[in-house]
């Protein structure tokens, strides 16, 4: 299998509850961007030595925070000797409201990878988009660029709607198994 990071800001420990439940079913490791922004020299050679990174951030005011956001300016010294050619992506963002404009979020995260020369993986699972969906179904909140997930701003960590931790866990092995083809 190929070796997955999950790179990720969380200000309110929504975004770290679903980064951990994610790699616990994805076989992934986690690398936290802190609360000033800032990666540890053995995350960055995590972060380096891995065949697919999944980035993680909360959507803030119809973005990235500021602390994934200078994370993403840092990755420039990647960029600039393309440490990170050719990896494959992923992304996952989470917002109180059901939009929150998270898309936003997503093409950021894909921009950044674009940037680096790294190949996106879409989400690949159709919409729960009938009359009878609920919050357990799977990809309720209709994504394709990569996850979507809904925690409302009253809800504790662990009242994250299972459809959505569901949707981010199926997306993270999608994103491992591609990484794991492409390897060859």
């Amino acid at each position: 299998m190929a070796k997955t990071v999950i790179v990720y800001f969380s200000g309110y420990g929504h975004t770290k509850q679903i980064a951990v439940a994610t790699a616990q079913a994805s076989g992934a490791e986690l690398v936290e961007v802190d609360a000033e922004g800032n990666v540890s020299e053995a995350g960055w050679a995590t972060l380096d030595a891995a065949d697919a990174i999944i980035f993680g951030a909360p959507t803030y005011m119809g973005s990235v925070p500021w602390q994934f956001k200078k994370f993403a300016d840092a990755t420039s010294k990647k960029w600039f000797t393309r440490a990170w050619q050719d990896k494959v992506f992923g992304g996952f963002t989470n917002s109180a409201s059901l939009n929150g404009d998270k898309q936003v979020t997503l093409i950021f995260l894909q921009t950044l990878a674009s940037q680096h020369g790294g190949i996106w993986i879409s989400l690949g699972l159709p919409p729960a988009n009938t009359k009878a969906a609920t919050r357990s179904d799977v990809n309720n909140l209709g994504g394709s660029v990569g996850a979507l997930v809904q925690s409302p701003s009253d809800a504790g960590v662990d009242e994250i709607p299972t459809g959505d931790l569901e949707t981010v866990k199926l997306y993270a092995v999608r994103v491992a198994e591609v990484a794991t083809r492409l390897r060859g």
